[in-house]
């Protein structure tokens, strides 16, 4: 398992070097050994020996993944600074997870409280899954959303909350203008330009009162 997630990292970092740098050097690989052994006891019901790993792993690598927390194989952690996993959240095959990513409650449920990911999910930076809610196989989460419902298979959502822009790789119409994370309007501009075409309009009020009282 372990040569098929350094394989995994060498195929999806193209800075990677090679197999020996990523197991000395990628956090995200040192994390994931550190969950697979405090997951392994916590199966086991020494859950204070891997709550100790886990806390350990998360000093060292500034990743946190609950023991009690599901991983499929050939999970991928970029850069991984700031990852939180909660303890239900259940992870399929073959997935990729930016920096900043939180699978995370959202303090209102019991028992089954974190999200579910499907196989070849991708979450992007700073984004937020919460609730146990599904994120379905080949889904793709934009940098920063918060997501806090269920993405449909091969489904793109971005935004706060997140909406689903595309599926399949077509635009959702319902969102397609709505949401748009790619040309984002600026708010200062536009009340600039507002002020701009109303000194304009002013302005020629003023010059057309001038031109009929000209003493």
């Amino acid at each position: 398992m372990l040569m098929e997630t350094l394989s995994a990292y060498q195929k999806r970092d193209p800075a990677s070097r090679g197999k020996l740098e990523i197991l000395l050097l990628y956090a995200g690989v040192h994390a994931t050994i550190y969950y697979r052994l405090a997951h392994w006891l916590h199966l086991h019901r020494c859950r204070f020996l891997a709550r100790c790993i886990s806390q350990w792993a998360r000093f060292w690598t500034n990743i946190e993944i609950h023991p009690g927390a599901a991983i499929g194989r050939r999970l991928v952690i970029d850069h991984g600074a700031g990852i939180v996993i909660g303890e239900t959240t259940e992870i399929g095959d073959d997935v990729l997870l930016y920096q900043g990513v939180t699978l995370g409650g959202t303090g209102k449920d019991v028992g089954k409280r974190h999200p579910t990911l499907g196989n070849n999910v991708m979450v992007g930076s700073g984004a937020r899954v919460l609730g146990p809610i599904t994120i379905n196989d080949n889904a793709r989460i934009a940098a920063g959303a918060v997501v806090l419902q269920d993405v449909p298979a091969n489904a793109t959502a971005v935004g706060v909350p997140a909406q689903i822009v595309r599926i399949n790789g077509e635009k959702v119409r319902r969102y397609a203008d709505e949401v748009d994370q790619t040309n984002v309007v600026n708010p200062t501009l536009q009340k600039i330009e507002a002020l701009t075409r109303r000194v304009e309009e002013l302005e020629k009020k003023l010059e057309e009162a001038e031109n009929k009282n000209p003493d």
